[in-house]
């Protein structure tokens, strides 16, 4: 009711149809915005709903007691399923209108999230878990992440923050491309956030059934690619038709191979007698000004993703390119694709 207008025919009329429901009602006098008003909110009792909440909209004063009023009798909604916090989690990042919510609804089979052609739809990150065909995991959708310099409203502010959290707390993360966008400079971005934090990350170009395509369209495609995101290049990249469903299966089975590969502890009696070889005898360090270089011996840290120690005996002359090179063959021992990796030398 408006304080300001005072009791009207309306209101009473309103009152009459509300006393005949069974459910709460609330009575709320608004336009409250100073002390004379806040004693003429009296004549509306005679409306018969009880207490009046005397609010002011245009300064929010008022609102916190008729907040704590309107949730008291809410019912507290158990969740669908108890959420497990030790499954593995997976998000769901993109820039907007790339296609995230549809995978997610073509996987559950079900039109969990929104899908509109407007940018911007998901608002929040939806948790939903997985638990079909084999597969047992909590799938993340998140909002769309556009430049800052596009980001105009605080509610998509609020968005991308969460999306960005989405990713800090991942296991691994599908980067959604547009097949006919290509890889754009956010796409960049976000990689280059999923990799600084250390998750699994598949690349996932969707909409491919809008690309006219050729016999080498796909490795062409894929090969630039893999030229954009250097030397980050090992990463699993899958071209899919969310709305024709295809290759979606792959999505799955190949994320949780990333998730495996990203968790697997490695024996240290395993990695010394697979990889101290290459070290030692089939490519060692270069020397250093005639200093010979000599790896004694390596472990595996126990970490949220694979570390390995190296020691030897100058660790401060181990190059980059050598290290390099010792990543690259332990991707291929340990299939570590699309798996981030960090060896550390250190002196024994």
């Amino acid at each position: 009711v408006d304080v300001k207008e005072g009791l009207t025919p309306m209101d009473e009329d309103v009152a009459d149809l509300l006393r005949k429901t069974p459910k709460k009602v609330l009575l709320v006098a608004n336009k409250v915005d100073n002390t004379q008003r806040a004693n003429d909110h009296a004549e509306f009792y005679s409306l018969g709903l009880g207490e009046i909440y005397c609010i002011s909209a245009i300064n929010g004063s008022g609102t916190g007691d008729l907040l704590d009023e309107l949730v008291r009798d809410f019912e507290v909604e158990e969740e669908e399923e108890n959420i497990d916090t030790d499954l593995p989690k997976i998000a769901v990042v993109g820039r907007p209108n790339v296609g995230k919510s549809s995978m997610i609804n073509a996987l559950i089979g079900q039109d969990r999230n929104i899908v509109t052609n407007i940018s911007g739809t998901t608002r929040d990150s939806l948790l939903t878990r997985y638990n079909l065909f084999g597969f047992d995991f909590m799938i993340v959708d998140t909002a769309g992440v556009r430049k800052k310099g596009k980001v105009f409203e605080d509610v998509e502010f609020y968005s991308v923050m969460r999306s960005i959290r989405s990713i800090e707390s991942s296991d691994v993360c599908i980067l959604m491309l547009d097949a006919s966008q290509g890889l754009e400079s956010q796409d960049l971005n976000l990689f280059s956030l999923i990799q600084r934090n250390n998750k699994g990350v598949v690349i996932v170009v969707n909409k491919w059934d809008l690309i006219e395509k050729d016999t080498n369209t796909s490795k062409d495609f894929e090969a630039r690619i893999r030229e954009r995101i250097a030397p980050f290049d090992d990463v699993p990249i899958i071209f899919t038709s969310v709305i024709n469903k295809q290759r979606i299966f792959k999505v799955l089975e190949t994320a949780k191979m990333v998730y495996e590969s990203r968790t697997q502890q490695i024996s240290t009696s395993r990695l010394n007698e697979e990889v101290l070889p290459i070290v030692k005898e089939e490519n060692p360090p270069p020397s250093y000004k005639g200093k010979h270089i000599k790896i004694k011996y390596v472990m595996q840290l126990k970490t949220a993703y694979p570390q390995f120690v190296f020691y030897c005996n100058l660790p401060q002359y181990i190059r980059e390119p050598y290290r390099r090179y010792v990543e690259n063959r332990m991707r291929e021992i340990y299939n570590f694709h699309g798996v981030p990796i960090t060896l550390y030398f250190r002196e024994k």
